[in-house]
């Protein structure tokens, strides 16, 4: 009996050795599989253009299926059309995308003085031009996080139409009944007629390899948004382009201009960026007056400050009451008292023109009546601070634009030195523990994929943010190359292991290295400039059904977001 229990046991050692080697190998593989996928990208955006579906393509589309990220779903299956991540990646690309062979990837080149339509998708701000039935044109003016962020989004989409192609396809390559029918029916839409609607279900879920009742909601969620076609124009786009690839050679194309493979990596928008903010400064005589620098929305500050300096808003309770009354409710009508009484006191906005898609707004507090703030804040006497509120940047693009705002201003033979007070982020951020609308306090940025790690004086504390309701949880996060690269097997090595990482974000390490090569080396802004970041929970790619392609938080946002800009200004004017 004492032997069997010794056998037994070595055995379930043995397992959960082999079980525990397993897992890692898997985190390994999946993070090779980010290595070579960014190694292929680099090199294709070098080339200067591919093939989705040609040998190049086909290499991206491996690696891609081997990381299986979670915001994808159901990528990997060969049948079953992956709904919530179509759904999630034509949000974020330009309409009609689905009916183009050609995307062109391109810099500013002209297009927005041309008589072309711009097509703005709804989810990430670019400048789309369709020139004509068979091409777009995507202005990339986001630095190298955007391009890989795009190039991921097109090699999802074509793998989805790949199903939808052999789905709609017999053995003999002809195409079936459902195909045809949903083409008359796409033919009906067009010229607004009228059609059986549950005979389109039919169709399209036979063609996209779900049940029916999955269908109809995936119809419902797509029709949610007015700037994009339907889901049938959009699936028998995608099937018709894939289609007349493979039975008439006519091959999907993906070109980078050669403006773009010139100017990425050059700040070219950041520096006209943030030479906008300089000379705003310098006209208004703000520029040596203490500056605050606020990455975050363009909302939740000028309805907490103005909101109580306009409306006479007493308490933080009903600033949220008022920013869920104009954000979910849709009711303007006491946000429109909040703006011409805003550009009376104080706030100058600055609309980009640069390309950069990053407003900014700046609030001289000086000119606040009686220096009240905030609900239990007024502003000290002396220098009255300035508020730099940028609004959020993407990716790689944070250290272009932080780095530019912070180097010293040179104009007409004289030097400007900006004095740099703080440097606040809020930030949207998947979370490892915990449930969306949770806080992060990052104890550090560690960059993922490389040795850029960035300890932090983070002069926020879990404390500031306890007793609200929400949980908040202190910890490294990680800054990923791609939140639509991620996938658990790496998620979690970076939560069990010695990381003991609380979350993920694209933008930390990129803030933080231009904050750290401002005080530190240039000397531009003072050594002991205080940095503020707090994120809260927008996904938990850890939880089915929780990840970026569940939808937005919508009001459960509002709470954690407008509970950091009180924190933020509770900070800056305590």
């Amino acid at each position: 009996m004492i032997r069997v229990f010794f056998v037994t046991g070595l055995l379930s050692l043995f397992c959960g050795i082999l079980i525990s080697m397993s897992a890692r190998t898997r985190a390994q593989e999946s993070r090779a599989a980010i290595e070579r996928l960014y190694i292929t990208m680099r090199h294709l955006f070098v080339r200067g253009n591919y093939k989705p579906l040609g040998v190049s393509g086909e290499s991206l589309i491996q690696a891609l299926c081997q990381l299986s990220p979670e915001i994808y779903g159901l990528m990997t299956d060969p049948e079953k059309v992956e709904l919530d991540g179509l759904l999630y990646v034509i949000d974020r690309l330009p309409k009609g995308i689905e009916e183009c062979r050609i995307i062109n990837l391109i810099s500013r080149e002209g297009f927005e003085k041309s008589g072309f339509e711009i097509l703005s998708p709804p989810k990430r701000r670019r400048n789309c031009y369709r020139v004509d039935d068979q091409q777009m044109f995507i202005e990339m003016t986001r630095g190298r996080s955007d391009i890989y962020d795009i190039m991921t989004h097109l090699t999802f989409m074509y793998i989805e139409a790949e199903k939808i192609k052999n789905n709609s396809l017999d053995h003999k390559g002809r195409k079936t009944h459902d195909w045809k029918m949903l083409g008359r029916i796409i033919e009906l839409e067009k010229n607004g007629e009228s059609f059986n609607i549950e005979s389109a279900f039919t169709y399209l879920s036979n063609i996209l390899g779900r049940t029916f009742d999955e269908t109809r909601q995936a119809c419902a969620k797509f029709a949610n948004n007015p700037d994009n076609h339907s889901i049938f124009r959009i699936v028998y786009g995608l099937g018709e382009q894939a289609i007349k690839e493979s039975r008439d050679q006519v091959d999907r194309e993906i070109r980078f201009s050669a403006k773009l493979r010139e100017r990425i990596g050059h700040h070219i928008y950041g520096e006209q960026w943030a030479d906008n903010i300089k000379e705003v400064l310098l006209k208004e005589g703000l520029i040596h007056r203490p500056l605050h620098i606020i990455s975050a929305n363009l909302h939740s500050f000028i309805n907490t400050i103005y909101g109580y300096n306009a409306l006479g808003l007493e308490s933080y309770e009903e600033i949220e009451a008022l920013a869920h009354e104009i954000s979910i409710e849709k009711n303007e009508k006491r946000a429109k008292k909040i703006s011409p009484y805003a550009k009376k006191h104080g706030l100058i906005s600055i609309e980009d023109t640069t390309g950069t898609n990053i407003g900014v707004q700046i609030i001289d507090t000086a000119k606040l009546t009686g220096g009240r703030v905030a609900p239990g804040l007024k502003r000290s006497e002396g220098k009255a601070p300035v508020l730099i509120v940028m609004d959020y940047a993407f990716g790689e693009q944070a250290y272009e634009c932080m780095d530019e705002l912070l180097k010293v201003y040179h104009v007409n033979g004289k030097r400007y030195k900006l004095d740099v007070y703080s440097v606040s982020i809020m930030g949207k951020a998947g979370i490892l523990i915990g449930d969306k609308g949770d806080l992060m306090i990052p104890t550090s940025h560690v960059f993922e994929g490389t040795a850029d790690n960035y300890p932090i004086n983070n002069e926020f504390r879990n404390e500031d943010f306890e007793g609200h309701g929400l949980g908040v949880y202190q910890g490294a996060m990680i800054s990923v190359l791609g939140t639509s690269l991620q996938n658990k097997d790496v998620l979690m090595h970076f939560l069990d292991s010695s990381w003991r990482a609380v979350g993920l974000e694209m933008e930390g390490a990129h803030y933080q290295k231009a904050i750290q090569s401002a005080s530190r080396i240039r000397l531009s802004i003072r050594r002991n400039v205080k940095v503020r970041y707090a994120y809260y929970a927008s996904d938990n790619p850890l939880e089915t059904g929780n990840t970026l392609a569940s939808g937005s938080l919508g009001s459960e946002g509002i709470k954690p977001t407008y509970l950091i800009t009180r924190k933020i200004l509770e900070k800056i004017f305590s």
